[in-house]
């Protein structure tokens, strides 16, 4: 069942990836959208957006967004940086750190560089001349800082008028409200009362290799 933002108790979990996509798949067809392309987030979101694109018919890409991590603290993303250029900012965390973008140049640098190496990998093939809807898919919505920087680089390449949707098996309260004013609209599965870390929602929450994103892209 598709729940728009609505905080749950009991919250199913999902077996795998491969699993939460074809609830997802079904969700997104129960809202009757007109769906053009599935885009998956690297490395996580491509296999559930896999299934997405498989029940719906549609073209299936990737998008690359990396995280931009603190100083001294690299596991702690304060920001991302999509395959596009855009730069997105957790500002609330960035004053909490006392730290400011204009001192992150540097390091904003060198994940651009990881986002084109990456990008170098799996390629560019998506076409973007359809007027159906975009979905962005990810495994999970945690702070929704990369859902961020993912859905404003979708924008600029759909083109005005042009449906831009993210849909993830699980979402935090908080990532949920601040994605809903970025898309047109902003599908979750499940939003549990205390989210906790995405992969505490699956049973099987192994690592995506580059191997098997591109074999889910058919680049292989």
């Amino acid at each position: 069942m598709l729940h728009h933002g609505r905080v749950l108790g009991a919250v199913d979990r999902f077996v795998d990836r491969a699993d939460a996509g074809r609830r997802l798949a079904e969700a997104v067809a129960e809202a009757g959208l007109d769906v053009d392309l599935v885009l998956g987030m690297a490395r996580g979101g491509v296999p559930v957006a896999a299934e997405v694109a498989r029940h719906t018919g549609a073209q299936l890409g990737v998008l690359v967004v990396r995280k931009v991590g603190a100083p001294r603290h690299r596991e702690l993303a304060v920001g991302a940086v999509a395959d596009t250029g855009t730069v997105v900012w957790d500002t609330e965390l960035l004053a909490d750190l006392g730290l400011a973008p204009e001192s992150m140049g540097a390091d904003v640098v060198r994940v651009q560089d990881e986002v084109e190496r990456q990008l170098a990998t799996y390629g560019r093939e998506e076409r973007w001349d359809g007027s159906g809807a975009v979905v962005i898919v990810d495994d999970g919505l945690a702070t929704g800082t990369s859902a961020v920087a993912a859905v404003r680089s979708v924008r600029e390449r759909a083109g005005a008028g042009r449906p831009v949707v993210l849909a993830v098996p699980v979402a935090s309260r908080q990532g949920l409200q601040r994605l809903r004013p970025e898309t047109d609209r902003a599908l979750a599965l499940e939003v549990p009362w205390r989210f906790g870390a995405v992969s505490t929602w699956y049973d099987d929450f192994r690592q995506v290799s580059d191997d098997e994103v591109l074999a889910a892209l058919g680049r292989a």
